[in-house]
């Protein structure tokens, strides 16, 4: 294969990244969009901000289907950590009347 053809396949690549980058970017979006609202109803609701038993089963859940499809099932959970951590920063500044 030639240097242009390496090229030409390495930006290939890259721009398929740059797809799917994209797309995740809008997901978490609206994944967030939503949880907002769920943080709204639930200081409506005078709920908490957490639920440790959804989070867990919420982690088992994506853990098995990170298995299912070759996505390491520790990256996964670190990553469902991180965002599950920044939704329920949200929903607790919303329980204390942030407007977000």
């Amino acid at each position: 294969m030639s240097a242009d053809q390496h090229d030409a396949q390495l930006a290939a690549y890259r721009s398929s990244i740059d797809n799917i980058d994209a797309a995740l970017v809008h997901l978490l979006a609206e994944r967030f969009k939503i949880t907002k609202a769920v943080g709204r109803y639930k200081k409506d609701a005078a709920l908490a901000p957490a639920d440790p038993g959804r989070e867990a089963l919420q982690l088992a859940r994506l853990r098995a289907l990170a298995e299912e499809s070759g996505l390491d099932p520790a990256f996964t959970e670190k990553f469902l950590k991180f965002v599950v951590a920044e939704v329920i920063n949200h929903h607790q500044r919303i329980a204390e009347g942030e407007q977000l």
